[in-house]
């Protein structure tokens, strides 16, 4: 928000020379917009790194010097928007787009891994990544590693097979907030508005871990409590509406979904802080759709349809609405095997 610093879900559209939000009642978009950002002269940044406990960001700058900060529910889904983002701002320069697409396809994903799980070996004492302390400008930086270290030691642990699929395992690091640039070199190598590279194999890079910096989360012992039921790999995620407990009343949360362990969190997107409001294990829960002619027993208020139930091993029913019929089958085939 421009006046209130909050969070707010929106609902975007994107066209050939603007972007356009709507507000969201009952998981539905109203009719008429709540605001557009004009996109000539924009500049974009992806990713952006401003905002330390939000690493899924997209930064827009209009050409009368706004900003805007759009937050993503998953790092594929982030780059895709800025790539067509980016597109709509260059849509008379076809040559930049082309260059922007093969950037794109040419940084993968990397099958399999758990990013947590990554960490939690960098943290070993004896198999982990070395700690320094560096001088730089005058800057005294405790407990930090260069990026060329870190390529070795991902590359060294069998994390990578070569030193550009440790780059781009080292951006994601990055762009999850488990490390953080300090130093000047490091640091500027984020504020690029392009879609390159953002983390830099350089022996005079500096990193850290984000959570040394974070007087909010306690280091290693607070990480290990989270990698209990958070290590496991995201199979999916995005925005739903959950019925609360308590008051009955529904909320727009984002759902993610891990396997191994099998774990479905949710997050209050209006909240600073990027850690779960709620979750719970998935094994021995039976998930089901619910028909939309008639409300079921226990659920109340604004129903909009495409309604599914989840009732853990404890009895515990969740109920949830998706945008449409199509979203809750993905949804619910995605929840199945992991219960």
């Amino acid at each position: 928000g421009h006046i209130v610093r909050n969070w707010k879900v929106r609902w975007f559209v994107l066209l050939q020379d603007k972007l356009l939000y709507y507000k969201i009642e009952g998981g539905k978009k109203e009719p008429s917009p709540k605001g557009r950002i004009l996109l000539d002269g924009c500049t974009i940044t992806c990713p952006c790194l401003e905002y330390e406990n939000r690493p899924l960001l997209i930064k827009l700058k209009t050409k009368t010097n706004t900003d805007y900060f759009l937050e993503c529910c998953s790092r594929e889904e982030r780059d895709s928007w800025a790539l067509d983002i980016t597109g709509a701002i260059h849509a008379g320069h076809p040559v930049q787009v082309q260059e922007l697409h093969r950037m794109k396809n040419s940084f993968k994903l990397l099958e399999n891994i758990s990013l947590h799980h990554i960490v939690e070996r960098m943290f070993d004492s004896s198999t982990g990544i070395k700690l320094t302390r560096n001088l730089e400008q005058g800057n005294r930086y405790k407990e930090t590693f260069t990026g060329s270290a870190l390529v070795d030691w991902l590359i060294s642990n069998s994390f990578a097979v070569s030193r550009f699929e440790a780059i781009t395992l080292a951006s994601m690091l990055m762009e999850e907030n488990f490390i953080r640039p300090v130093g000047a070199r490091s640091t500027e190598a984020t504020r690029y508005s392009d879609l390159s590279e953002q983390f830099l194999d350089d022996s005079t890079a500096l990193y850290m871990f984000a959570e040394s910096s974070n007087k909010n989360i306690s280091s290693k012992e607070q990480l290990q409590f989270n990698i209990s039921e958070l290590s496991g790999t995201i199979v999916k995620q995005g925005f739903l509406v959950k019925q609360g407990h308590k008051r009955k009343n529904w909320k727009v949360r984002k759902f993610v979904l891990r396997a191994d362990p099998a774990f479905l969190h949710y997050y209050d997107p209006t909240k600073e802080e990027n850690r779960p409001v709620g979750g719970f294990s998935l094994r021995g829960c039976l998930v089901s759709a619910l028909e939309d002619n008639g409300v079921p027993a226990g659920v109340k208020g604004n129903v909009q349809g495409n309604l599914f139930k989840i009732i853990t091993k404890n009895d515990i029913h969740y109920y949830i609405q998706a945008s449409s019929k199509a979203e809750r089958t993905q949804w619910i085939e995605a929840i199945k095997p992991l219960t």
